[in-house]
């Protein structure tokens, strides 16, 4: 029996160490979660938190994409609707004084994007007059990537932005204000130039 009450002394010994080690750790804040687990939830937080930042701001870490998407500066111009804009793309007005000249220069804005240089000769960009009637020698341009209608340009600048790696075929129309395509006998008045993202 004395054996028995000796051990028993022992453990009761061992548990009230026990105890006190844990309560001491507890005190220290080293019992509540084990570091690791302290790690992990700190770095979904940051990981996570990161991920909405890039998704808030449009930009992708891996590539100039923005919003990872390489359809943001090509869409399909044809979807739009244009029976309330009463004006016609189709239609060639040939120009009566001196004959205007376009050309194109690409000028790098980072891994997949250009900005677009316009050069014309004897015509002035007019963005104050666009949808209204045809002037001898002013308007604006229509820009089309790949024979796909991308946007207008009102002055001799246009950014390019995020486009796909490979080739494209970029197409720049010189247009009246009521978007009739400017031609010289017959001929339209455009530039096109191949462009190749790497």
């Amino acid at each position: 029996m004395r054996w028995r009450q000796g051990f028993c002394a022992h453990v009761d010994c061992l548990h009230r160490n026990e105890r006190s080690s844990v309560a001491a750790r507890h005190s220290l804040g080293e019992d509540r979660m084990p570091k690791t687990l302290v790690f992990l939830i700190i770095g979904l937080f940051f990981g996570t938190g990161l991920g909405f930042l890039f998704a808030a701001t449009g930009s992708d870490p891996m590539s100039d994409h923005a919003m990872g998407s390489t359809d943001s500066a090509v869409h399909d111009h044809s979807a739009h609707d244009h029976a309330a804009m009463d004006h016609d793309h189709s239609r060639l007005r040939d120009v009566t004084g001196p004959a205007p000249s376009i050309s194109l220069v690409f000028h790098p804005d980072g891994r997949q994007s250009r900005n677009l240089e316009m050069q014309v000769e004897n015509f002035a960009f007019d963005p104050l007059a666009v949808n209204g009637a045809h002037i001898e020698g002013q308007g604006h341009a229509h820009v089309y990537i790949n024979n796909i209608k991308i946007g207008r340009a009102y002055g001799p600048w246009m950014h390019l932005e995020a486009l796909p790696v490979g080739t494209h075929e970029v197409r720049v129309t010189l247009n009246s204000n009521d978007h009739s395509q400017l031609a010289v006998d017959g001929t339209p008045v455009e530039a096109v130039e191949t462009l190749v993202i790497e």
